[in-house]
């Protein structure tokens, strides 16, 4: 990598370089309010060269950074949906709980106030307490 990094600079180097040795006019620059001095042709291209890479390097990334959000946002609004989903699935499952009858209710086929009614009412009888079986 680092051998690859160093022709790449050599290369750069050596085109910049010649360059600035086949175009040698002198040129002066008229930036509208501004009057730049006269130089050399070749430098002025190099000059204009690296600043349009910084600039478009800059401008890439910014665009990157735009891109990376907004592709962001896209992932948290579909995992936003998801979760969503997932609360209004738990919330039918606790309303079927919630109106689920009851095990008192299920086993005896009454509400749980009556079953402890009927027990209340044996015990007042005086009568004893005896296990029943029960036919499934």
């Amino acid at each position: 990598m680092r051998f690859l990094l160093f022709v790449l600079l050599f290369l750069s180097f050596a085109y910049a370089l010649g360059l600035v040795l086949a175009n040698n006019t002198e040129v002066g620059v008229n930036l509208l309010f501004l009057q730049a001095p006269t130089m050399n042709l070749g430098l002025l291209l190099i000059l204009c060269l690296i600043l349009g890479i910084i600039i478009g390097i800059l401008l890439a990334l910014l665009i990157f950074r735009v891109l990376q959000n907004k592709w962001e946002i896209s992932r948290l609004q579909k995992a936003n949906a998801n979760l969503q989903e997932q609360l209004t699935q738990a919330n039918v499952v606790i309303d079927r709980q919630a109106n689920a009858p009851s095990v008192e209710e299920a086993v005896y086929g009454a509400t749980a106030t009556n079953v402890h009614d009927e027990t209340s009412h044996s015990l007042d009888e005086g009568a004893t307490l005896t296990k029943k079986k029960r036919d499934y």
